[in-house]
């Protein structure tokens, strides 16, 4: 299904109980702004959202050292992951977390960026304690929110409700949250992974949702703006975009994008972008084996003045060091010829010396 019409979007919309940021208000909060510099963040010590966040394993210690870390080399802000599961177990003290982590990050003079719902990696979220990494797998642990259980389930909806209600309303005027990525790649089926998994009707039943996740959202008057990135396919021309693309970009006061190309592919894109008239954030980028580096993106970026938040900080329990491929051919007793995400090692040294110091100089 491809593109929708003018009357579907305005019925759509309809229903939001605030409206989206005027052109004129998203450029003027962007104006605020420096230029946005960061990584995709989870602590070296979570395997995923949940390890990262569950009382028994959030690891402030760990966080403050490598947000010293990025700070270090200029980054400013941070986009991190949550999740609704948490939340259901213990609203009080994953707000009290969160809490602390925004506290760390401004120590850092970082403003981060949460992601509220995420379609990418294993659909069956469980809290308690996480697995072990499958040796040599990139991301073997990751998580979905919501699961393929709660998503596919509407009575479970008025929980994500609150979730994202109780979440966006507790920090909706704290000017420690840079802004509110609703959700992420939602059209993701995971191919490559757990596809078999997913339900067969995946896309309508996010396509769905992702609507009232916006509302719900907006229901809660936050400060800061809402979006949720667009990722593959053609936005060249509004009639080529897919559908989900099109809500994204309708409902989002800024608009934000992954790309993993090439400098020339990520130029055009910003391009295409354009034409949205609105401030554009680049929510990851830079996967080494497939020609996004640092030295290629951040010149581009910072000529349109985009923000740019990698893919991962420090090599850990997440494994992104490690290709795409390691899915269909784990790195068991094999290094990658090449780091495929992630700044630093475990320990903080740099993983390329050259890298660091070109991200301290072009941010400074």
């Amino acid at each position: 299904m491809r593109g929708l019409s003018s009357f579907f979007l305005l019925t759509l919309f309809s229903f939001g109980q605030t409206p989206r940021w005027t052109e004129n208000a998203a450029k003027d909060w962007y104006a605020k702004q420096p230029w946005l510099v960061g990584s995709n963040y989870g602590p070296a010590s979570a395997i995923n959202e949940l390890e990262m966040w569950q009382a028994d394993t959030f690891d402030p210690k760990r966080i403050d050292l490598e947000s010293g870390w990025a700070e270090s080399i200029g980054m400013n802000t941070m986009r991190v992951f949550l999740h609704d599961l948490p939340w259901q177990q213990d609203a009080a003290g994953f707000r009290k977390r969160i809490d602390t982590f925004l506290s760390i990050a401004a120590k850092h003079k970082m403003q981060p960026m949460s992601v509220l719902f995420d379609s990418c990696w294993d659909p069956f979220p469980k809290l308690g304690k996480q697995h072990a990494p499958t040796p040599g797998v990139h991301n073997s642990g990751w998580v979905q929110s919501p699961g393929a259980n709660a998503l596919k389930d509407p009575s479970q909806y008025p929980r994500l409700e609150a979730y994202v209600k109780g979440v966006v309303g507790a920090f909706a005027n704290d000017p420690r949250v840079l802004a509110w990525d609703i959700w992420n790649e939602p059209d993701n089926t995971n191919d490559s992974s757990y596809g078999k998994l997913e339900p067969k009707n995946k896309n309508d039943l996010v396509f769905n949702l992702l609507p009232k996740a916006f509302e719900w959202a907006r229901a809660a008057h936050p400060k800061q703006p809402l979006t949720s990135g667009v990722w593959h396919g053609d936005w060249s021309n509004p009639n080529k975009l897919a559908s989900m693309d099109t809500i994204q970009l309708a409902l989002s006061d800024v608009v934000s994008f992954h790309n993993y190309d090439e400098p020339a592919e990520f130029e055009k894109r910003i391009k295409w972008l354009q034409q949205q008239k609105r401030p554009i954030l680049c929510t990851e980028y830079m996967a080494r084996g497939n020609k996004s580096t640092f030295q290629g993106t951040l010149p581009v970026a910072k000529k349109y003045k985009v923000a740019a938040i990698n893919w991962g900080l420090v090599a850990g329990k997440s494994q992104t060091y490690l290709p795409w491929d390691s899915w269909q051919k784990p790195y068991v007793n094999r290094e990658p010829a090449v780091w495929f995400h992630e700044v630093f090692r475990t320990d903080g040294t740099p993983y390329r010396d050259e890298e660091v110091k070109f991200i301290r100089a072009i941010t400074q």
